[in-house]
């Protein structure tokens, strides 16, 4: 079975307000982005780790596949409190952004498909722009070659009993992480990148929010 951990305990601090609470879509950010895993056939089960009151704001029903947990200071502590809430029939788990809404339920069934062969999959895209490395004052100091550099999305799936073990790595080492593919290095194991088939952003400035309002409904 496939479970979904959607990870939305972070505090929105460069929003400036509530961005999963945001209007989109005629329903909210976060609502938007459980939306999309609820209609993937691919899923059995969704572990939504928010507080409680950010839950209570979706006016949502808890669904029989759908339990909510608290989170952590830091993302890496609320994704291994979704990890102890997964079921025991959990066999694969896709660990996703709540504030990625755009997610299409094909991306999912792909980054899934790939998981299965390669036991850890992520969507991601490549760097197609120009990348520059900066002073701290803001000043260009050089060029970085965009060869090989990705940049990474959710979700990020994984065998189950594979990104639990890369978990216990991390605490043992007491190490921050910011996403699962930091996590299986550090246990030494790849992850399979998967280009992503759809505009999949993460709502992070009040310009996203705009953008994402006129991709929602495509």
């Amino acid at each position: 079975m496939l479970s979904a951990i959607i990870v939305a305990a972070g505090s929105s601090r460069r929003m400036g307000f509530d961005k999963l609470l945001a209007p989109l879509g005629g329903s909210t950010v976060l609502a938007q982005t459980i939306q999309r895993f609820q209609e993937s056939p691919e899923v059995g089960e969704i572990i939504l780790v928010c507080p409680a009151e950010r839950f209570q704001s979706l006016n949502m029903m808890a669904s029989c596949n759908m339990m909510r947990v608290d989170g952590g200071a830091e993302r890496h502590h609320s994704v291994k409190a979704g990890l102890d809430a997964l079921s025991t029939d959990s066999q694969f788990v896709a660990i996703h952004d709540g504030a990625r809404p755009l997610v299409s339920k094909q991306a999912i069934a792909l980054c899934y498909q790939k998981a299965q062969e390669t036991q850890a999959a992520t969507l991601a895209r490549p760097a197609t722009e120009t990348i520059k490395r900066a002073t701290e004052k803001g000043t260009v100091s050089e060029s970085v070659s965009r060869d090989d550099l990705w940049f990474m999305e959710t979700p990020q799936i994984f065998r189950t009993e594979l990104i639990k073990k890369a978990y216990t790595e991390v605490e043992a080492q007491d190490q921050l992480v910011t996403d699962e593919v930091s996590a299986l290095q550090l246990i030494g194991h790849g992850t399979t990148l998967v280009t992503s088939p759809c505009f999949n952003p993460k709502i992070t400035y009040p310009a996203d929010l705009e953008l994402a309002e006129k991709f929602i409904h495509d």
